[in-house]
């Protein structure tokens, strides 16, 4: 008597089975995606700090040189990120409208020396711009090439400067924004408003310093360290 043939059985999920490995699937995700943007944000926030500190140490060496020395008493002026990163030859008018050599060697990364109209430059999810004082104390910025916000005094720059750092995106690149001025203490912050271009519609260049009456562009005065800054926030000390 013949044999009955072998009956073959086709393998695989079934829709249960589907259901409750994407169910698994889901439930990871939402357990890793929170915790992969808290890295992310976390890593450019130090590196914001490490970036800082960097245009902090480049402002005190660019300084040192004299190779800015507008009013020829022998002292030194900070610069902007054109002239730190010998991007634009070093100004050799306080308005910034005439430049001279190249500086070099560069006191700062190569990556600051792309700069926007509004004179920021961005690298690693944070924005990043250096203030310098006009004759009242208050903040000038610069700009690609050619002339600054407004005229430098040249004493003052010899003595005073200022950068911040914010978020390009508040939420999505980081929450904190930075301040560190020729003192050395970074100061940090946390506002929603400070948060890419939109950091324009009402930030201030003496936002991170101690309300003293002054007016809020001045970056001279105490800075605020565990008090409220010009704008209204808490600034802290980093750690």
């Amino acid at each position: 008597m013949p044999r009955p043939l072998a009956t073959t059985r086709t393998v695989g999920f079934t829709l249960v089975e589907l259901m409750i490995v994407i169910a698994i699937i889901a439930i990871l995700a939402a357990i890793a995606i929170p915790n992969l943007m808290s890295a992310r944000l976390n890593s450019n926030e130090t590196s914001a700090v490490a970036n800082v500190r960097s245009l902090w140490s480049g402002e005190a060496m660019f300084q040192k040189t004299s190779k800015v020395d507008l009013d020829g008493d022998g002292l030194g002026e900070f610069g902007f990120f054109r002239e730190l990163s010998g991007s634009v030859g070093i100004r050799t008018a306080a308005d910034g409208s005439t430049t001279g050599a190249l500086f070099a060697p560069a006191t700062v990364s190569a990556s600051f020396r792309k700069i926007n109209t509004n004179g920021d430059s961005g690298r690693g999810g944070y924005q990043f711009r250096i203030v310098l004082p006009d004759a009242s104390g208050n903040g000038v910025s610069e700009s690609p090439s050619g002339a600054f916000s407004g005229t430098l005094d040249n004493s003052l720059c010899e003595t005073i400067f200022a950068v911040y750092a914010w978020p390009a995106g508040y939420a999505a690149t980081g929450t904190r924004t930075f301040f560190v001025n020729q003192q050395g203490d970074i100061t940090h912050t946390e506002d929603p408003r400070y948060s890419g271009d939109d950091y324009f519609s009402f930030a201030i260049a003496g936002a991170a310093f101690s309300v003293d009456g002054s007016d809020p562009e001045a970056i001279t005065g105490n800075i605020a360290i565990g008090t409220r800054g010009r704008d209204g926030n808490r600034w802290k000390l980093v750690n």
